[in-house]
């Protein structure tokens, strides 16, 4: 059997919570295949400066690269808003001029303008996500007469992350926050996910939100985007392997990740350690 040389779609996050949106991915694409770095070792990205966040995501897009990926998606909001449009603008051309980044941000400001009725828009993110006002910016370029109000949520990973998100505490966080929210701007019927953490709090979240306020994840739009742009860029799509693989990768401690990854996948996962 002749033996050909893979070369899998990569998704990186800082640390879990891009599993989320790979989980949607493979739903999506499953003959594609695909390499998933978490940088846990150095997580959380969220707290970060600017600086920081571009040299850890860069150095983790070449590494991703040197495994074969033609094609990489930042399947984290704080990469995508501080690091996505210098590697894009910056990097690409002069390190692999052939090779391509994504990010999270874009596709889900795409879709929000199809379910606002009231032209309201809520974002509740990490405190780097907001800081960036990536989220206003991108939905500005797209429907400039939307209102947009922000929410930073700092305690909503770590009680995810120290596996609390179940537990009468995070209604605390959880309630707080969308309470702040939603007295910026009364008027909001769409609130964006901007963390891929949060798919992991819905229950709480919408137990704390009115009935009429539709919830933006980011997962199922991510996998669509993604489909979208192999589609339009057949370039891309034919350098992409096919057999249907996952690979799991993270630059901290293969067991740990696997026993708190394995919530945010769905499914039991297997990494392996990978030293940057």
């Amino acid at each position: 059997m002749q033996n050909i040389k893979k070369k899998p779609i990569g998704v990186f996050d800082s640390g879990y919570g891009g599993l989320t949106v790979l989980k949607e991915i493979v739903k999506k694409l499953p003959e594609y295949d695909f390499i998933y770095l978490g940088d846990n070792a150095r997580a959380p990205y969220g707290t970060r400066s600017f600086e920081t966040v571009y040299e850890y995501t860069l150095e983790c897009v070449e590494q991703l690269f040197s495994m074969g990926c033609e094609l990489v998606v930042l399947a984290c909001n704080t990469a995508s808003a501080k690091a996505l449009r210098n590697i894009q603008q910056k990097d690409l051309p002069r390190i692999a001029p052939e090779k391509r980044v994504l990010g999270v941000i874009r596709p889900t400001a795409e879709i929000v303008g199809k379910h606002t009725k009231t032209g309201h828009v809520g974002v509740l993110g990490t405190t780097g996500t907001v800081t960036s006002n990536s989220y206003p910016i991108e939905i500005e370029k797209l429907y400039p007469a939307l209102i947009v109000n922000q929410e930073a949520c700092p305690m909503w990973v770590p009680l995810v992350e120290n596996n609390e998100f179940e537990n009468e505490g995070a209604d605390f966080f959880i309630e707080k926050n969308i309470n702040s929210l939603l007295s910026k701007d009364p008027l909001i019927d769409t609130i964006i996910l901007g963390c891929t953490h949060y798919p992991l709090l819905i229950k709480k979240i919408k137990k704390h939100l009115p009935q009429n306020i539709t919830i933006i994840a980011q997962g199922e739009i991510v996998a669509e985007g993604l489909a979208d742009y192999l589609n339009r860029h057949p370039e891309i799509e034919q350098k992409c392997s096919k057999t249907g693989f996952v690979e799991f990768y993270t630059t901290d401690a293969a067991e740990n990740f696997d026993k708190m990854g394995s919530l945010f996948f769905g499914k039991k996962i297997e990494s392996k350690h990978l030293g940057l």
